[in-house]
């Protein structure tokens, strides 16, 4: 009886050891328990600015319709995202509430953004831009993205 007892811890610790030197070594995470890849780009794909109601805030151009002779223009959003000066420009609507926004960025694959957002940000001091880092997914290079936020005139 107290061998079967003995085996059953014996197997219990080996199925535990075996377990944890599976797991330790196969996949590097980093601080954030996000996983680290080989990935070196970075960069911001989209962007978007929201209101408490979670709406986007971002203005867009009118629609402008077909003739017979020319083709339609679709409305654009007035986003744009420069990943070479590494930039986003946004224009807001007049009278957004400048100080409670939720910037939604979309990166590159493995990649992640520092500082995080964990809630509302204040875009009211127009003169002064935000700065978010985009970091890659090998941890080793990082990009400063400035969000400058303009009002619609």
């Amino acid at each position: 009886m107290k061998k079967i007892s003995n085996i059953k811890i014996v197997a219990a610790l080996l199925l535990v050891f075996v377990s944890a030197v599976r797991c330790s070594h196969s996949y590097p995470i980093d601080e954030d328990g996000l996983l680290i890849t080989t990935r070196i780009s970075c960069y911001v794909s989209n962007f978007d600015l929201l209101s408490n109601d979670f709406v986007s805030v971002v203005t867009s151009t009118q629609v402008i319709p077909a003739t017979p002779t020319t083709p339609a223009v679709p409305s654009t959003r007035n986003i744009v995202i420069d990943t070479v000066a590494q930039t986003i420009t946004v224009q807001v609507a007049i009278g957004t509430d400048l100080k409670n926004l939720w910037p939604q960025f979309t990166l590159a694959t493995d990649c992640k953004l520092n500082p995080k957002i964990t809630g509302k940000t204040d875009f009211s001091d127009l003169a002064n831009p935000r700065t978010w880092t985009v970091i890659s997914g090998n941890r080793k290079v990082r990009k400063d993205y400035t969000v400058t936020v303009t009002v619609q005139q």
